[in-house]
């Protein structure tokens, strides 16, 4: 079982990080090929209700939302460069830059 961590980008899980409705769900950041875990591991996750995370009408959810979705991982990316390393040990971790 993977150990969960606490978010490095939102302080109080409590609230939908998106909308402020209370949480029902965490959003990584950065998913897909192999993503959602180190995204776990490195706490690149936010708060979210279930509308804004995938339920709600297309263009208010983050998943299958082309625009959230590139906006969710640059995001990723910018708290991993502020808080855990550099750029090219990002692209070295998640096998690409979104920056």
């Amino acid at each position: 079982m993977m150990k969960k961590t606490k978010s490095i980008v939102a302080e109080h899980g409590g609230a939908c990080f998106f909308c402020g409705r209370p949480a029902e769900c965490e959003h990584h950041l950065l998913f897909g090929n192999g993503a959602r875990k180190l995204a776990e591991q490195d706490g690149l996750k936010v708060p979210a209700c279930n509308n804004c995370h995938n339920m709600g009408r297309l263009p208010e959810r983050i998943h299958d939302n082309p625009m959230a979705e590139k906006l969710s991982k640059i995001l990723g990316q910018a708290m991993y460069e502020a808080k855990i390393g550099d750029r090219e040990e990002f692209r070295e971790r998640y096998g690409r830059s979104y920056l």
